[in-house]
């Protein structure tokens, strides 16, 4: 397959990404404690309902680029705020269902004015929605350092306030997510933090509304966030991590908007849409491979612990067998005892000889067609008897703790089954020590001693 040639203009593509990242990182940087106090929504919220703020400004001074539009965006995401906390304390329905009757009914309201605002002002709703990233980079000022789109002028004021708030109320900020009872006990007020944040969020929504769109801005809210406390546990690394993932999602995303539909014979796509699928594919990422909760490696942890399971099982039948005197066994007979299938047992005996642990050996197998074989047995080599005596005296100390505890006999050794797995040196002296060294188990059978 051969693809197209894909041509790409360094200073307007170099620009989109800038205003990106920027808008990006803004959002991420707030984030992390929306996510943290399980406010996610808010951010939506906010950013969908300060629309009739910016109407209102938009109607008043027929001027996009006003204080009246920011000032108005604040104040009504500041009312957001105070109608969610009112619905939920007085209408006792919870966070977020007062959250989506305030956001919705508000985000209506801004629809029907900014119809209205738009047979006045240069406005399209579908920019406030979408964005307009491909050609903020045409709506430029002259400075001293050249010729600088205003988008990212607002935004980079946006970013640095942004971050300000975040490094000078670090600490503040930590107490309040995470207690805010002992921030109350400080004399830290969890309700004004709450509102800064709000107001944050609200100024954060406005500079990034006509560069990259109510969409992104509520993507890159809540994904970069999510994907960091998926991935580590401290709050700094968080905050590090969801910047680096929206940063990354923007330069992936502006690519991706520009190469992949070309590939496919078609034009190229919204860039700031563009983003928001490429963080929602790193968040599938993160949710699959993460290696806290992610499901693939949580599928290898389950896998690995049923094969280890399985080794150890086979290394107690064997000692069982040895006790009783019998030479070996043959993979038949293993799979049988065990009720495992012999695809199964074959992997896991096999990884038992190329450890060391069991060995094989000839042996006579009986012409009996229900019972014939290969004429291979397996028996345990000196370290496989080691770790398998060791396995089988937990399994007996089990029995011999749970039987003093109570538990009928005929539970024991089910339990006993599934504890032996799990039991380290330490837990198997405590063990012993509890049960005053016993020499057998409940059912009579001597208990090894320690091996080394």
């Amino acid at each position: 397959m051969q693809f197209p040639e894909i041509t790409m203009d360094y200073w307007l593509d170099g620009w989109i990404i800038i205003i990106a990242i920027l808008a990006s990182v803004s959002a991420a940087i707030l984030g992390n404690f929306l996510v943290l106090r399980r406010l996610s929504l808010l951010s939506d919220a906010i950013s969908h309902s300060i629309l009739p703020g910016l109407a209102a400004a938009y109607l008043l001074t027929a001027n996009r680029y006003s204080w009246t539009a920011l000032i108005g965006a604040i104040a009504v995401g500041l009312i957001t705020v105070w109608l969610t906390e009112l619905i939920g304390q007085y209408g006792r329905v919870d966070e977020g269902a007062s959250t989506g009757i305030v956001f919705t009914g508000l985000f209506a309201l801004g629809l029907i004015m900014i119809v209205q605002a738009a047979d006045r002002v240069d406005l399209d709703p579908n920019c406030v929605l979408f964005g307009d990233i491909e050609l903020s980079p045409l709506d430029s000022i002259e400075t001293s350092l050249g010729v600088i789109p205003r988008s990212a002028i607002v935004l980079t004021v946006c970013l640095i306030l942004n971050t300000l708030f975040v490094v000078l109320l670090f600490r503040l900020l930590r107490i309040a997510t995470f207690d805010p009872q002992l921030a109350a006990s400080l004399g830290v007020s969890p309700r004004a933090l709450h509102y800064a944040l709000a107001t944050l969020v609200a100024i954060t929504s406005v500079c990034s509304f006509e560069a990259v769109g109510n969409v992104l801005v509520v993507t890159m809210f809540i994904v970069p966030p999510t994907i960091a406390f998926l991935l580590v546990n401290r709050l700094p690394m968080m905050i590090f991590v969801s910047v680096s993932v929206a940063a990354l999602a923007a330069v992936v995303g502006h690519l991706s908007a520009v190469a992949v539909p070309v590939m496919f014979g078609y034009k190229s796509t919204s860039t700031a849409a563009m983003i928001s699928v490429v963080s929602g594919l790193f968040l599938a990422l993160a949710i699959l491979f993460n290696v806290k909760t992610g499901v693939i490696v949580r599928a290898f942890r389950r896998n690995q612990l049923a094969w280890a399971i399985l080794r150890q099982d086979i290394l107690a039948l064997l000692f069982r067998d040895s006790e009783r005197g019998q030479a070996a066994r043959s993979l038949r007979d293993i799979t049988t005892t065990l009720l495992s299938q012999s695809w199964i047992t074959a992997v896991a005996l096999r990884g038992l000889v190329w450890r060391g642990y069991v060995t094989r050996v000839n042996i006579q197998v009986s012409s009996d067609s229900s019972n014939s074989g290969n004429g291979i047995g397996y028996t345990l080599s000196n370290d496989g008897r080691r770790h398998a005596q060791n396995l089988v005296r937990s399994h007996r100390l089990w029995e011999q703790y749970l039987a003093t505890t109570g538990t009928q006999l005929d539970r024991i050794h089910a339990q006993a089954e599934r504890l032996e797995h799990f039991t380290n040196p330490a837990l198997r002296q405590q063990l012993d020590s509890e049960t005053q060294q016993p020499q057998s188990d409940p059912h009579g059978k001597a208990i090894p001693p320690e091996e080394k």
